[in-house]
């Protein structure tokens, strides 16, 4: 079957370049209204990518359930209803929460951070090799419930650190974490697979609803 990883939509942080892990805002008004006045032309842009969707699951923040019921609403897809996976909701950044690199300049757990590549963790926080394994289980027993016989598409609204986390994950050919990094309402389509009697996503596609 087919799924789609989708990014939510912008928030005050993302466009202030901010670390927004367990913060609970929502949309831009910005956001928000493109999202409305690009309703029907999106409509029909997804019935063009998707086919029908089978199944929408969200991380329980509010923007990507704001960005889950404006980008399906269940006006257009009846009888699909978003269910919250928890374990998909973006990284604990700990100290780093809610900063930029502005904010952070000069200090040494950051300067550690950047030195390891991203690697090292976040002080306070969640460790980076924690939170990829929380996503890549999340997603992968959410994927257990489907079928090679399910008819459309599941979709995943979610954030772009889980994304990256389950495609690093699941992805084939693969790729190392940073790699596949995407915008905001943009994400990746790809298909349910198995290599060596493990699962696994190919045909990974780069998508933007925008």
């Amino acid at each position: 079957m087919r799924i789609l990883l989708l990014r939510h939509g912008e928030t005050a942080g993302n466009l202030e370049k901010r670390y927004v892990g367990r913060t609970d805002e929502g949309l831009t008004e910005a956001a928000i209204q493109a999202l409305r006045q690009t309703s029907e032309k999106r409509k029909q842009l997804l019935y063009g990518l998707l086919g029908p969707v089978a199944a929408v699951y969200a991380s329980p923040m509010r923007r990507c359930l704001e960005t889950a019921a404006l980008v399906f609403p269940e006006k257009d897809f009846s009888g699909v209803h978003v269910r919250l996976v928890p374990g998909l909701s973006e990284c604990d950044f700990g100290r780093f929460e809610y900063k930029n690199y502005r904010e952070l300049s000069g200090d040494a757990d950051y300067q550690r951070f950047i030195d390891s590549g991203g690697t090292d963790g976040f002080p306070g926080g969640e460790a980076v090799a924690q939170f990829k394994r929380r996503c890549a289980d999340a997603f992968r027993q959410e994927v257990r419930t489907l079928t090679e016989k399910t008819d459309g598409t599941a979709v995943f609204v979610i954030h772009g650190g889980s994304i990256m986390a389950v495609l690093e994950a699941f992805g084939r050919p693969e790729r190392e974490y940073y790699s596949w990094q995407t915008g905001c309402l943009s994400g990746y389509l790809c298909r349910t697979g198995e290599e060596n009697g493990h699962f696994c996503l190919t045909d990974v596609a780069e998508i933007s609803i925008i």
